[in-house]
């Protein structure tokens, strides 16, 4: 079910110094530039479907959702005053040659009460992204469902620079436009991959607030960090249609002291609240601290966890833990993760690992032990009907069904430990 894309040529990217003057002129109107355009968002593609999502799979759909189930009819029914289940939406983000690693990362994430925005970057080619398209359309279950999306017009995203940054907000933004039901937002990467079901992460997300927000933070910065944030850059994915060098000044400038500046990781479990506050919001931190981080090298590292900790309103809602796991070498890198880390893999509790090389066979262990599904089907949840295992989801029912397994007795063991060690409340935000 993979769709194998022959990729374009690819392109050698270097790196420079300009002079300090053209970055200061240039400096306001790519950042100008980068507030429009979270303004004048251009709509994801939707795949054709009909009007309203397939009836076996919401049959109790309402405008308005309840907060608990209720059966009036039945009051010893023990799933009677569970709690609602949770929506999340996902930002799927790759490059040139990914279509078949967003492909397998969907189907591994995919339920039909969630949101998924999917986004090739521009130096994947348009018939990379026109036959990304065309497959999700074939899909029967997400016609059924109607909640895969992707973004037809795509933007540049570097490894260096605000473009990623951009990037995360536009479809954060998009996903509030296609959806008002979704509680939480995640933005995964190609090389990211879940560790447990979406029925055991939903399951344990339905018994928490719906405010908190799962980020990585430090306000600690040293030589290593100053080395990040001090620098500035001229970020080309923000101005030009074609790829093109990131450009460094030869001079640095001074940390702000009007807010408190937290790094942390660029990937987090964010509430629709907090991302509203971000998009929609009328202070105005939001929009400062983007017009700052406009010529940062790692602003998307720097942004959520400086508006969260810096706001009085969702400080005290943040958990210092993107729920992610990752491994680092002696240079304080991610490395690439394979077979020898699953028992830490399962073990740390976490709901999602980074990186992983594409195929790498641990990718299999994962789907074989810890999601039991194949690679190009959906994770069987509580909504999968079908008689034996190899078709379990060709037969749809009620998508608020939820069937938790191992993957949330270990979540829920992590979210124990995370909320009753001595750590939980003087982490958060702490300035140092």
């Amino acid at each position: 079910m993979h769709n194998h894309l022959p990729p374009p040529p690819t392109t050698t990217r270097t790196t420079t110094k300009i002079s300090t003057p053209f970055i200061l002129i240039a400096t306001t109107l790519f950042s100008l530039l980068l507030i429009l355009s979270f303004t004048f968002t251009s709509s994801p593609t939707p795949p054709p479907h009909p009007s309203h999502p397939h009836p076996s799979l919401f049959p109790n759909h309402q405008p308005h959702r309840l907060l608990f189930h209720h059966n009036p009819t039945n009051p010893n029914d023990q799933n009677a005053l569970l709690p609602t289940p949770p929506s999340i939406a996902y930002l799927i983000s790759g490059s040139t040659k990914d279509s078949s690693r967003i492909i397998r990362l969907l189907f591994s994430i995919y339920h039909p009460r969630n949101q998924y925005l999917l986004h090739l970057d521009k130096k994947a080619s348009q018939s990379e992204r026109d036959n990304l398209a065309l497959y999700i359309q074939s899909v029967p279950l997400f016609k059924a469902a109607q909640n895969v999306n992707f973004i037809g017009k795509a933007d540049f995203v570097y490894p260096i620079g605000s473009s990623a940054l951009s990037a995360t907000l536009h479809g954060a933004s998009i996903l509030l436009r296609v959806s008002s039901h979704w509680d939480w937002f995640i933005n995964l990467s190609a090389a990211d991959y879940p560790l447990v079901t979406q029925d055991d992460l939903l399951h344990i997300l339905s018994y928490l607030p719906k405010d908190l927000n799962f980020v990585n933070h430090t306000s600690y910065i040293g030589w290593r960090e100053s080395r990040k944030l001090k620098p500035i850059v001229v970020d080309p994915g923000l101005y030009l249609e074609e790829e093109d060098e990131v450009f460094f000044a030869s001079q640095k400038r001074e940390l702000p002291d009007a807010y408190q500046l937290f790094s942390g990781s660029s990937s987090a479990i964010l509430s629709r609240k907090f991302i509203e506050f971000c998009i929609l919001g009328t202070d105005n931190l939001p929009r400062t601290l983007l017009m700052y981080l406009s010529n940062s090298p790692s602003s998307a590292s720097v942004y959520f966890p400086t508006i969260l900790c810096n706001s009085r309103k969702f400080n005290k809602t943040t958990i210092n833990h993107n729920m992610q796991y990752a491994s680092f070498n002696s240079r304080q890198e991610t490395r690439k993760l394979n077979s020898s880390d699953f028992n830490d893999l399962v073990m740390s509790g976490a709901a999602f690992a980074t990186p992983f090389e594409a195929n790498d066979p641990i990718l299999d262990q994962i789907d074989r032990e810890l999601l039991h599904h194949k690679y190009d089907e959906p994770v069987p949840g509580g909504w999968c009907l079908g008689d034996n295992e190899t078709d379990k989801c060709t037969l749809w029912g009620d998508a608020e069904v939820l069937r938790p397994g191992r993957g949330a007795k270990r979540l829920e063991k992590h979210f124990v430990e995370l909320f009753t060690n001595g750590t939980f409340r003087s982490s958060r935000c702490v300035y140092e």
